[in-house]
């Protein structure tokens, strides 16, 4: 996974509560066996039509968040089914950060184990985030080692994240990968188990 430390990005707002992984990926393009591909399905019935043509009214089709890699949405961002291919999609799209007030935990959890950052943050800071990013494109830094995201304006919010969680992101390990850093303690575990029989 690519390592997430310091992200500097126009927003873009979404402003929806309750979205549901089946609106992040619909289940029709759940065929796929790899990680990759599937940013160009990200809220796909929102984006287009019936016909296939872009919907100019949603965010994702506007040109200034062309490029974005911060989403800030309600809460409940992510409920629904548990499929691992919301966040698949979300970062195939090219997001790294998803800022709401509250996510489902299940959806909350696949994200630390697929390298996308879920920053909880309350509600009145989401909304004025939200609001800002509507206004006009808004630019934040988010620095994950001080959990801060520092708007263009000045304003700070601060956020709290799993120690845990926050050392695979920072690092880009996956839950493999973090076992690999133990592989001496293993090895000599494993020396000292044969030795015992």
């Amino acid at each position: 996974m690519k390592p997430i430390d310091k992200v500097t990005s126009v927003i873009t707002p979404l402003d929806r509560v309750n979205v549901d992984t089946d609106q992040i990926i619909s289940k029709e393009f759940l065929k796929r066996i790899e990680r990759t591909g599937f940013g160009k399905f990200l809220f796909y019935h929102w984006r287009y039509d019936s016909e296939g043509n872009e919907n100019k009214d949603f965010v994702l089709n506007d040109e200034r968040f062309k490029g974005s890699e911060v989403l800030v949405a309600h809460e409940n961002f992510g409920c629904g089914s548990s499929r691992e291919h919301a966040p698949w999609s979300i970062v195939d799209y090219g997001f790294n950060v998803v800022i709401a007030p509250s996510f489902a935990d299940i959806f909350y959890n696949n994200c630390m184990k697929n390298g996308l950052l879920p920053i909880v943050l309350p509600t009145a800071a989401v909304e004025e985030l939200l609001r800002k990013g509507e206004e006009a494109p808004y630019t934040v830094d988010i620095n994950l080692e001080e959990q801060t995201v520092s708007g263009q304006d000045g304003q700070v919010y601060s956020f709290t994240i799993d120690p845990y969680y926050k050392k695979m992101l920072i690092n880009g390990w996956d839950e493999i990968e973090l076992t690999f850093q133990y592989e001496d303690k293993i090895a000599a575990y494993e020396k000292k188990q044969k030795a015992l029989v």
